[in-house]
C-alpha cells in the first residue's frame, strides 16, 4: 500500500507540473500572432526612429492654409513687374531731377546776368 500511495504521489506532482507546462506553453493563437522574421526585419531601427518628426516638428510644418496664402508664381511675376515699373519710374524722376536741377542753376546765372545788366544800364 506504501508503494501505491509513492506512486500515486508521484503521479499528482507529475500531473502538477505538466499543468504548470501547460499553463505557460504558447497557444497556436499565440504563435499565429508571433512577429516574423519578416515583421521584425521591416520594424523601424534606433537611427530611423531618431529621424523621425517630433511634435514640435509637425507642429511648425505648414498647413494647407500656409501653403493657399503663399505667394504662386504669376505673383512673384507680377511683383517683379511692379518692381521693373518702380525702377524706370525712379530712373525717370532722377533724370527729370538733374535736368531741373540745371535749369535752376541756368535761371539763377541768367538772374545774376539780368542784374549785372541792369546796373552796367544804369550808370552809363
Amino acid at each position: 500500500m506504501e508503494s501505491m500511495e509513492l506512486i500515486l504521489k508521484e503521479l499528482q506532482t507529475l500531473n502538477e507540473r505538466v499543468q504548470k507546462l501547460e499553463q505557460n506553453m504558447a497557444t497556436k493563437d499565440d504563435i499565429a500572432n508571433m512577429a516574423t522574421k519578416d515583421d521584425i526585419a521591416n520594424m523601424a531601427t534606433k537611427d530611423d526612429i531618431a529621424n523621425m518628426a517630433t511634435k514640435d516638428d509637425i507642429a511648425n510644418m505648414a498647413t494647407k492654409d500656409d501653403i493657399a496664402n503663399m505667394a504662386t508664381k504669376d505673383d512673384i511675376h507680377q511683383l517683379n513687374n511692379k518692381l521693373d515699373a518702380i525702377t524706370t519710374q525712379v530712373t525717370l524722376h532722377l533724370n527729370q531731377d538733374r535736368t531741373l536741377n540745371d535749369l535752376s542753376q541756368k535761371v539763377n546765372d541768367h538772374e545774376m546776368d539780368i542784374r549785372l545788366l541792369k546796373r552796367m544800364i544804369a550808370t552809363n
